[in-house]
């Protein structure tokens, strides 16, 4: 989602694509969406590493 909303404004400045209120919108959302699919990714698997570390040094 992160690399459509970087080429898609690429390619309307290269004049490749037309301009538009609901492609300009799309990037946007995409640009969004990637970002937080993203932050919620990294913080599950911080969450999980630390669980396992825990439960490692539970029966040490």
């Amino acid at each position: 989602m992160m690399l459509i909303s970087v080429i898609l404004p690429l390619l309307m400045v290269l004049q490749i694509l037309q301009s538009s209120f609901f492609l300009n919108f799309l990037t946007y959302g995409l640009s969004v969406a990637g970002l937080l699919i993203g932050f919620i990714g990294m913080v599950t698997m911080v969450r999980v590493e630390r669980a396992k570390q825990k439960f490692k040094d539970q029966f040490k």
